[in-house]
């Protein structure tokens, strides 16, 4: 019988153990195949990796993947080793002889994949090197980088824009899983994507519940947070090295699987608990966020931010790094007002005065995210670009709902306010316009005159503080940093306006939020054994020490509790797992099904 290439589906059953592909997955690797450049916005978890992994195997040549961290590099390339893929990283982590044969490998065309740190990649050496090679794509990771709007912009990544015209024949493909409008823009602007398609997969992580706590006894808050979580893996961030020493201390102190990391440590400690993180035997890390952007271990159960993150992407990119798998998790946010003063210090060491704008812009919303009385998921979204009305069931906000208050007539107010100053200024102008203030600047621009002047000085700052974000929160006001946070109407306000609509918005607060009443955890959508569950883990850790991988490079949460959900007893049942491919069947498929079938003859013996 003839044989037929396999197709992308075939390979993602066969090599990585997936059923089915998710959002846009299909289309973007259609593209990139067919030689289309893509720009991909996908959450954390959301299968980013595959929409460059499976084109580079489907075309001729190498895949040629940027990525910003050496951790990151070898996390996905033990990964891709585990599935049977050529893969390789060459970084400053090589010793001379490892560095040689991985370009011997280049060369010799044995490589489907090969991640590299931008500034190598772009050097005239490694440029000149990759015109004797056949490339078959080349996938900017952490493509958020490349832009000044972005939360962790680094000026290597500006020299990635040549490559479109260095190699004009080459898919290009830019991937993130954080960036808000003007930041997407930029990196498409800057990377020389503008007509290439967008696949924005969006931003919702329905299995992480938020909750916001006001910070008042923060360690003991903690040590309360983790009583009952001794099993699970999980992060706690801090801002400062002295904190990240100061809570490791007091965690181990009382007996729990814990460490320090942070860039003030030596390498070989850091990689020391990195490693222990990753193989399951630290329960804990305490880090700044030098830690994490290379984690790519799916079953962290909880983040902690014991101080406030500096900016809503980075809270977003870091509470990502939880339920990776799909199943529950938990992002608990400790927030003391003393934390924007510290926050706002470290900005204002910058010497470069328009960043320093665009991340005290970024702070504010940050703080609004955590003094907001509304659902924490629509705050979210509605910072993104996707605002949304509909509560998500799974925040402290939605599972303890506040008193609301009917703010239609205040509202309509606040956006006429912002029409009539000609959609120009920010919050602290609007808000002066509405109060009556008479301040220098107001009464020289004329804004005494305007018939919104002093409609609002019945309510405090404070309210039309907490107004005007729950208007941007829920996507009828647009906060434009790259104008100077000016506030401008959309579309959506127009209904609002006309008294088409009515609004309600809990009062707001002078101190955040006290902690809520714990509501009951969500449970898998499956139900296993939970014996045979401990077994198989017990498996997984022996396999993966054995290896010299993570565990969860072996398999996955997930896989582990379809596996004592659905009890395969054969190689064809085994296949049909999430997460199971041909490779790790043959690998690993005899052991699994070993201890299942084993605990299935207990069972009914």
């Amino acid at each position: 019988m003839p044989t037929t290439d396999p197709t992308p589906l075939d390979s993602l059953r066969r090599i990585f153990g997936y059923s089915e592909f998710r959002q846009y997955q299909s289309e973007i690797i259609s593209g990139l195949i067919r030689g289309e450049d893509a720009f991909v916005l996908m959450p954390t978890g959301g299968g980013k990796s595959l929409c460059f992994q499976i084109p580079a195997l489907h075309r001729p040549g190498v895949g040629i993947v940027v990525s910003p961290l050496i951790s990151l590099m070898k996390d996905q390339v033990d990964a891709l080793h585990e599935n049977g893929v050529r893969a390789a990283y060459y970084n400053s982590s090589l010793n001379a002889g490892e560095a040689r044969d991985v370009l011997r490998r280049l060369h010799g065309g044995e490589l489907d994949l090969l991640y590299i740190a931008p500034e190598r990649l772009m050097s005239s050496d490694f440029l000149e090197r990759l015109n004797d090679i056949p490339i078959a794509l080349f996938a900017i990771d952490e493509a958020h980088c490349v832009s000044q709007w972005g939360h962790d912009f680094r000026p290597e990544y500006m020299q990635l824009g040549r490559l479109r015209s260095i190699f004009p024949k080459t898919p290009l493909i830019a991937l993130t899983a954080t960036a808000e409008a003007q930041t997407r823009a930029d990196i498409t602007d800057r990377l020389n994507l503008r007509h290439a398609p967008s696949y924005i997969a969006g931003f919702d992580r329905p299995n992480i519940r938020y909750t916001v706590m006001d910070k008042q006894k923060p360690k003991e808050q903690l040590l309360t947070f983790l009583k009952g979580r001794r099993k699970e893996s999980g992060i706690v961030y801090c801002l400062s090295r002295k904190r990240v020493e100061q809570v490791a201390g007091q965690l181990i102190s009382v007996g729990l699987s814990a460490a320090a990391y942070h860039a003030g440590l030596p390498a070989q400690q850091r990689k020391r608990v990195q490693n222990d993180f990753l193989k399951d035997n630290l329960q804990v890390v305490v880090a700044t966020v030098a830690f994490g952007m290379g984690i790519d271990k799916s079953n962290v159960r909880f983040v902690v931010h014991f101080d406030l993150p500096k900016t809503i992407e980075s809270y977003y990119q870091e509470t990502g790094r939880a339920g990776r798998d799909g199943l529950p998790a938990e992002a608990l946010l400790l927030f003391g007002y003393g934390d924007i003063a510290v926050a706002r210090g470290l900005i204002e060491m910058s010497q470069n005065a328009e960043q320093k704008r665009i991340e005290i812009h970024k702070l504010n919303a940050m703080v609004a995210f955590a003094e907001a009385q509304s659902c924490r998921r629509n705050v979210l979204l509605g910072y993104f670009g996707e605002p949304t009305h509909q509560p998500c069931g799974n925040c402290d906000i939605c599972l303890d709902p506040p008193q609301l208050h009917d703010v239609t007539e205040e509202a309509r107010k606040a956006l006429s306010c912002v029409y009539r100053v000609g959609q120009r200024f920010g919050m602290i102008h609007v808000i002066d316009v509405l109060r009556g203030s008479q301040n220098e600047r107001i009464l020289r621009l004329q804004h005494d005159h305007l018939s919104t002047y002093g409609i609002g000085k019945d309510q405090s700052k404070e309210f039309w503080s907490s107004l005007l974000r729950h208007l941007i929160h829920h996507g009828y006001l647009f906060q434009d940093v790259a104008e100077y946070s000016i506030l401008k109407l959309t579309e959506t306000a127009r209904p609002l306006l006309r008294g088409e609509l009515q609004l309600t918005m809990a009062r707001p607060l002078t101190r955040a939020s006290s902690a809520k009443k714990k509501a009951p955890r969500n449970a898998s959508e499956l139900t296993y054994n939970t014996e045979l569950f401990e077994e198989l883990r017990r498996l997984r850790k022996e396999l993966a020490d054995a290896g010299g991988v993570p565990p969860f490079v072996v398999f996955g949460d997930k896989s582990l509790i379809e596996m004592a959900a659905h009890l395969p007893c054969d190689d064809e049942e085994f296949l049909n797992i999430h997460g199971v491919g041909a490779n790790k069947l043959e690998k690993y498929g005899a052991a699994f099904l070993d201890v299942i079938n084993g605990f299935s003859r207990s069972v009914h013996s």
